[in-house]
């Protein structure tokens, strides 16, 4: 079994604090961080003292609470860096540049050539979008973080696989390095979004948790005892590519009624093309008509609320197996599909999970929307980036051994 390091268990330790600080409404002290955190005082103490150090926190006065001593108050420092997250879709890649609050500071979006999709295509289109987001401050970026579809090496930068494009084995940071000065962090959507809601959302207040991923590619994150599950290989979630219909539909994985094939995009526009071939709110682009639905639904069309009712169907079902599987305490539906179609497709969801599910796992779990301010790709690909400069050996490292010395000089 694999033992946590004195370094992973401050690294740990460091998150809980930021973590902690971000969750709070403008500023927070030291005693609460203890509180909501379970961490001692000292620990948070250290915490604090190296996160001051690095400039990543500020102090911004004392309170007075009328009895007792006044306590300090800590606040994110926006302006220690930026960060940059990278959202690489299908059909276009999104950039976000944050300030350290997480607050976004520019969006740019580059849409992809789907005749040009060869690793050194996409990797001049990220080069791309990276250089008009962070043209002025370049010097400022802390990170990168790229959300990239399929599976994902983590550790190596590697596209092991997307099903978009059919690559296999592309060494992306490898890639990216040549043209891109910063470090860069790799993951796919499912585990961005993922962490976007452990940082920001839903996973702030409860321990086990899924965030499902509802776009051309639908899959989940689960989150245990607060922690990201990853699986053996970094394939955990992969929820889309179970099978939900036996001798269903072909899926681009090569298989035959995937979950993905029914509540995807491109899965719901078929389900529109088979129970109204001639509806006028097919479009060329998939997500032009998820949102044509919606709109359609919300004035009362057939045909909408047909397609709703019946992707709900499929959806509860898919649903009610990961509430038997994982019990978790709230599942977190979020992106595309998910934005467009929101309640109505959550309301047949829930009807339908209950039907499926057991009773018990089921009355102790919550299903409910998104509700992360910004694209939760990007956001939690920029986390990433985040958590990546928290983690670096040789930032906190040297902060550590000058503050080991200061106390040993006499």
């Amino acid at each position: 079994m694999y033992q946590l390091t004195a370094r992973d268990i401050r690294r740990r330790n460091r998150f809980g604090v930021l973590q902690a600080v971000y969750a709070a409404v403008g500023h927070i002290s030291r005693q609460e961080i203890a509180r909501v955190t379970g961490l001692s005082f000292a620990t948070v103490g250290n915490m604090i003292s190296e996160l001051l150090d690095v400039g990543v926190l500020a102090e911004l006065g004392y309170d007075a609470p009328g009895i007792g001593r006044p306590r300090a108050q800590l606040a994110i420092n926006p302006e220690r860096g930026m960060l940059v997250g990278v959202d690489i879709a299908e059909t276009a890649i999104h950039f976000d540049l944050f300030d350290l609050a997480m607050t976004v500071l520019r969006s740019v979006e580059i849409p992809v050539d789907p005749a040009a999709t060869t690793p050194d295509d996409v990797v001049a289109l990220i080069t791309r979008g990276i250089g008009e987001l962070t043209a002025a401050d370049a010097d400022k970026v802390l990170g990168v973080g790229l959300s990239v579809p399929g599976l994902v090496d983590p550790i190596g930068g590697t596209s092991v696989f997307s099903p978009y494009w059919h690559w296999h084995d592309v060494p992306l940071s490898q890639l990216l390095e040549q043209h891109v000065a910063h470090p860069l962090y790799l993951d796919n959507p499912l585990k961005a979004s993922t962490a976007a809601h452990l940082w920001f959302g839903a996973g702030r207040d409860v321990d086990d948790l899924i965030v499902v991923t509802l776009r051309a590619g639908v899959g989940i994150g689960v989150v245990v005892d607060g922690a990201l599950y990853r699986g053996v290989t970094n394939s955990a979630g992969e929820w889309g590519h179970t099978n939900l219909v036996l001798d269903g539909r072909e899926c681009r994985c090569g298989r035959m009624g995937c979950v993905e094939s029914y509540v995807s995009a491109p899965g719901i526009v078929r389900t529109l093309r088979e129970l109204a071939p001639s509806s006028t709110l097919i479009d060329t682009d998939d997500a032009a008509t998820i949102a044509a639905i919606a709109a359609a639904a919300a004035a009362g069309d057939a045909a909408a609320l047909a397609v709703i009712d019946k992707t709900g169907q499929y959806l509860g079902v898919a649903v009610a197996n990961l509430v038997n599987l994982f019990n978790p305490r709230t599942i977190v539906f979020g992106d595309l599909v998910a934005d467009h179609l929101g309640a109505p497709l959550l309301d047949i969801t829930r009807r339908v999970a209950a039907h499926h599910a057991m009773t018990d796992p089921f009355d102790a779990v919550t299903l409910q929307l998104s509700t992360l301010p910004h694209n939760p790709a990007s956001l939690g690909a920029a986390t990433f980036a985040l958590e990546g400069f928290l983690a670096d050996r040789e930032t906190f490292g040297s902060i550590a051994a000058r503050r080991a010395q200061r106390t040993s000089t006499p």
